[in-house]
């Protein structure tokens, strides 16, 4: 099996793709990607929630048109997402985008390897993009083994070309479907492959469907990158990568927050607290834990064991620092109380 420390290495600009045990986060814009103020706005919110590559849709001239522009303006390398027209991914990588994703079976042949062997002469890295939702030889796919073969095939002819800048996708909206192809890809490609549910749904569907779906792949050692589907804002794709990593040790510098389901003891706004902070700790890059309880028949165990630890009773909260108690405060005050520990840290 080729798991990421032994998938070949490959450059997106300076973004190192396999052969390593960090998987890199990407996303994609949802903007139309000839409105260039939408779209830079957009990327720049990606980044900053923890995107290390950004893709964007070129769907006729006025979007091709636009890539210089925002590759130049990018504070990340720029992905361009082509299909059936060729000649958007030759303008594509002239423009300077660091990599393209294609479908190759809906490109010919011929025009297929004009794309290559410019990305070869540019430097330029492909994904291949094998989706269960496509088709092969206009016929849809029938099983994962078809999927994966696809994909070989794919390869094989990109490499009779001389062209190994490859990482591979391989995608379904079934979480079970998606550990199936990738294990299968895994055992058969040495090249980094790219993990995500497609078309996973709203944002409860998608997080819960690309936590069963990649957390066991993850956990294998399988996937150098990834990217959660979320249908809606993208912009919080990167923050559940990131969470979701977190709790496979697979990416350290997000805070961890703990916090009881609350029941019929709790007699403050525990709930308040917790919103406060969470939305507090998302711009946040430190591996700090933090313990919101609602009272003390499990809180006093949690604080003592994170990095800042509240719980409280009716009029009051217990504070706690790197697993002493420090104070004790009005309820009122424990945001800004909270907020000056985290900063502290």
């Amino acid at each position: 099996m080729f798991t990421r420390e032994n998938t070949i290495k490959v450059m997106v600009a300076k973004v190192q793709i396999g052969h390593q045990n960090k998987v890199v986060i990407q996303s994609m814009t949802n903007t139309k990607t000839a409105n260039i103020v939408a779209t830079i706005s957009q990327i720049k919110a990606l980044v900053k929630n923890g995107c290390e590559l950004v893709r964007v849709a070129v769907l006729d001239d006025a979007d091709a048109n636009a890539l210089g522009k925002i590759v130049h303006l990018a504070s990340c390398p720029i992905i361009a997402d082509i299909h059936y027209n060729y000649k958007f991914a030759i303008q594509a990588i002239k423009s300077g985008v660091a990599k393209i994703r294609i479908n190759p079976s809906n490109i010919e042949l011929k025009q297929l390897k004009e794309v290559v062997l410019l990305a070869k002469k540019y430097n330029v890295t492909i994904r291949i993009g094998v989706n269960q939702g496509s088709k092969w030889n206009n016929k849809p796919f029938k099983s994962s083994h078809q999927m994966v073969q696809c994909a070989v095939k794919y390869i094989n002819q990109f490499e009779r070309w001389g062209f190994k800048n490859i990482v591979v996708s391989l995608k379904s909206s079934n979480p079970l479907s998606t550990i199936e192809l990738y294990e299968l890809a895994a055992s058969k490609i040495h090249y980094p492959l790219h993990l995500g549910v497609t078309e996973s749904g709203s944002k409860d569907n998608a997080v819960i469907k690309s936590s069963i779906g990649l957390a066991p792949l993850l956990q294998k050692g399988i996937g150098d990158t990834i990217r959660v589907s979320i249908t809606g804002d993208p912009t919080i794709e990167p923050i559940i990568c990131k969470k979701i990593l977190n709790n496979l040790g697979l990416y350290k510098n997000i805070p961890n927050i703990i916090s009881c389901p609350t029941c019929g003891r709790l007699q403050w706004n525990l709930i308040k607290l917790l919103e406060e902070v969470e939305q507090y700790v998302v711009s946040i890059n430190k591996p700090i834990s933090i313990a919101i309880m609602g009272c003390s028949v499990n809180g006093i165990g949690e604080c003592e064991h994170a990095d800042i630890g509240v719980f409280g009773s009716k009029d009051k909260l217990f504070i706690y620092k790197q697993g002493k108690q420090i104070k004790t405060i009005p309820v009122k005050n424990g945001f800004a109380e909270i907020k000056e520990l985290i900063n502290s840290l």
